[in-house]
């Protein structure tokens, strides 16, 4: 993926750079960084969607044949090991409702205590973070086709 997202309006240019910048910082296990960034992601709904449709894609790349129970525990536990090491507060449950969200089998409804925005994105983009380890793609390209195919699909709604 090799499409750029810099010739979007302003507020995707936004989502993309604070996106870019939580991501950055997750994979620098930079702390600070990343809780400004993650605090700019929460103030836009958006960009749950933004980053839901990253997670989906990276997911269909790294997994071309499809996911079943173990692939998602292993993204799941691979990831939540990984940031554990820096970010001790990470929920696990907060985790998968992102990777079952991503993948279109959450339920809002069925869940007891669903999280809130704040808690989706403090925890999505270390699940960026942890699949493009995975894939060694750039983010870009994922967030150009994640932006393309939002487009996409409200242009048809």
């Amino acid at each position: 993926m090799t499409s750029t997202w810099r010739h979007l309006p302003a507020p995707a240019r936004a989502i993309a750079v604070t996106a870019t910048a939580a991501v950055a910082a997750a994979r620098e296990r930079d702390a600070q960084a990343y809780d400004e960034a993650v605090d700019d992601l929460a103030t836009d709904e958006r960009s749950g969607l933004v980053l839901g449709t990253v997670v989906r894609l990276l997911l269909e790349e790294s997994h071309p044949d499809g996911l079943d129970g173990d692939d998602v525990r292993q993204v799941l536990t691979r990831c939540v090991q990984g940031a554990t090491r820096w970010r001790p507060e990470v929920d696990p449950h907060v985790v998968l409702v992102l990777l079952a969200g991503a993948l279109g089998v959450y339920d809002p409804e069925g869940d007891d205590a669903p999280p809130n925005a704040s808690a989706l994105a403090g925890h999505a983009p270390l699940l960026v973070a942890d699949l493009l380890a995975v894939t060694g793609a750039p983010l870009d390209g994922y967030l150009a086709a994640a932006f393309a195919e939002i487009e996409r699909t409200e242009r048809h709604d």
